[in-house]
């Protein structure tokens, strides 16, 4: 694709919290029997640990009663069982919170790639391959910590906590009060903290995005790049985005550096004050020795959950901000299922169409074309006419705003995918190799291609560079194996166009990556393998309009001329003035 008719970019949807919410509780639902015993395991743990403090008073009483030793080995003994069935209650706990978490986990992973690749390709191109790329790793990859390691560390301390709390109350509901009033301290951190964490995560994961879309596209282009001596200004825009990836971490490590040291201070008012308010009424014979300690040890126990909450709610945070990014993609309209027919025939017909990205002014401006059935079409014109656009509408990425794109008389937009992918296949020299072999690459345009059928699509697109690798179509390709260079990994696209055998084929630049004399090898070569297809070719070098049955010029979003090669050479018009200066620009032979 051009870059002058390349979407505007514009960023995914971020799901709402009420969203959140839904898709949580749904994901519960569907593991509901593992999430219902993890919840169960974790109560009895923490019933299990409160027992020891309040044996512990126990211990206390007897003695100041004038206990005997007996009595204290009975209580002894009781909180060694008690610790025990909490260290067994607590492994099989854990146990079955990691085994929902990498079932939930899974979910939302597999969930994610078929959200992925159901959406439309527009949409994906206006985002930026950055951002769907860090929603699929970084993002995907911290709520899969989070159900793995955090949630349930988070479950567990929460069922602590109440516990604990509770027994406090239970033992005396004024020491309760006093603990209660104590860690307010906590609560006004914490609700301060979560007023502004969400949208500074939020920000954290844009800004890293932006980041990862700029070192893709740069690394990918690097070649461009140098070729018109832009460096220095993708240094600079990369500088930038870095600043702005550091500014938005140092704005959530300033966060957690009020919140964290808020909640240690907090910790101690809450002991101390049991402490003071206990002594008082011990006193006064208010209240037990025993009691006034149990209460003392299991407000310090407080501590450990508390701790472990607040400090994974950094993390809470920052992967709730992920879970809205990967939520994201369900608010976004699927590619529909499909409303047309099956076209009746191959015949492609465009009416009046205007086509504009977002806001802009048009790119199409009122195009009609008819393209028979087996025909070579070229389309040729000056660098932003509206070439590539066109060729999108055609292989039905993109609806017209206005006006019809039809094959067989069924709008092109509104067949199902799967018969889209049969009818029209756009190739544009943005090309990707798969991790995996020869073979593995190829399969994807036909999964059940014999090796004699691989091997003559590879030669018919002059691949034979293939017949040279050591292990031959099983050879591995990527930084394990063999590593194509560009025009390798266009020929490899190009070969699976082959073995799909679509029946229309678009080739936008698909061989801009090929040297003159084996590009044309190369078109031609196509052009027989594909011989009654439809072939519709965006011509950048002039030999592929030569050798077209018809040629459409464009100029400012309209097709000017339509015709054969000699007709408009012989007409003088524009098509005559681009000849001429291919013609000047050909060395001599």
């Amino acid at each position: 694709m051009t870059a002058c008719s390349q979407p505007a970019a514009g960023p995914l949807p971020v799901a709402e919290p009420s969203h959140l919410r839904r898709a949580t509780l749904e994901l519960i639902r569907r593991d509901q029997r593992a999430f219902a015993a993890l919840i169960a395991l974790n109560a009895l743990a923490a019933g299990a640990g409160l027992v020891g403090p309040w044996l512990l008073g126990g211990i206390i009483d007897a003695v100041k009663a004038g206990g005997g030793t007996t009595a204290v080995d009975r209580y002894a003994l009781a909180i060694v069982v008690c610790a025990a069935a909490q260290l067994m209650l607590t492994r099989y706990a854990r146990l079955v919170g990691d085994r929902f978490g990498e079932r939930t986990s899974a979910r939302v992973r597999e969930r994610f790639v078929d959200r992925v690749l159901a959406l439309p390709a527009s949409v994906v191109e206006r985002a930026g391959t950055g951002d769907v790329t860090t929603r699929g790793s970084t993002d995907v990859a911290s709520v899969a910590v989070t159900l793995r390691d955090i949630g349930p560390d988070v479950l567990i301390a929460a069922v602590q906590a109440l516990f604990i709390l509770g027994a406090v109350f239970a033992l005396a509901p004024l020491l309760g009060a006093c603990a209660v009033v104590g860690l307010s301290g906590i609560w006004f951190a914490g609700r301060w903290y979560l007023h502004r964490a969400r949208g500074a995560y939020l920000a954290e994961g844009a800004a890293n995005s932006v980041l990862a879309e700029l070192v893709a596209t740069t690394a990918s282009g690097a070649r461009t790049i140098e070729a018109f001596g832009l460096q220095q200004r993708r240094i600079t825009a990369c500088r930038e985005a870095i600043e702005r990836c550091r500014r938005t971490r140092m704005r959530t490590l300033l966060l957690r550096s009020v919140l964290l040291p808020s909640v240690d201070v907090s910790y101690v008012f809450p002991v101390v004050g049991v402490l003071l308010v206990g002594g008082v009424l011990h006193d006064h014979g208010a209240m037990s020795l025993g009691a006034v300690v149990a209460s003392a040890v299991y407000l310090r126990q407080l501590s450990a959950p508390l701790d472990t909450i607040l400090q994974r709610l950094e993390q809470l945070q920052a992967s709730s901000a992920s879970f809205a990014r990967v939520e994201g993609l369900g608010q976004i309209p699927q590619v529909p299922a499909g409303t047309s027919s099956a076209p009746a025939d191959d015949r492609i017909e465009v009416a009046g169409v205007h086509y504009a990205y977002d806001d802009s002014g048009d790119v199409l401006r009122g195009v009609d074309l008819t393209v028979n059935v087996g025909e070579r079409l070229a389309i040729v014109g000056p660098s932003g006419a509206g070439k590539s656009t066109l060729s999108r509408l055609l292989a039905g990425i993109d609806a017209p705003r206005t006006g019809t794109a039809t094959v067989g008389g069924a709008p092109i937009r509104g067949l199902r995918p799967e018969l889209l992918r049969r009818q029209v296949v756009l190739i544009t020299q943005e090309h990707h190799v798969f991790l995996g072999t020869v073979r593995d690459n190829l399969l994807i345009g036909a999964q059940s291609a014999t090796d004699t059928e691989l091997h003559a699509a590879l030669a018919a697109v002059g691949a034979e560079w293939a017949d040279d690798l050591p292990d031959g179509l099983d050879t591995d390709l990527g930084v394990a194996g063999h590593r194509p260079d560009g025009a390798q990994a266009q020929q490899l696209a190009l070969a699976r166009v082959v073995l799909a055998d679509p029946r229309t084929l678009i080739l936008d630049e698909a061989t801009a990556l090929l040297d003159p004399r084996t590009a044309r090898h190369t078109e031609r070569a196509l052009a027989a393998v594909l011989e009654g297809r439809t072939v519709i070719a965006i011509a950048h070098r002039l030999h592929t309009a030569h050798d077209a049955d018809r040629i459409a010029v464009m100029e400012g979003g309209r097709i000017t001329e339509l015709g054969p090669h000699d007709d408009l050479v012989a007409s003088n018009g524009a098509y005559a003035a681009l000849w001429q200066s291919w013609q000047g620009e050909q060395p001599s032979t």
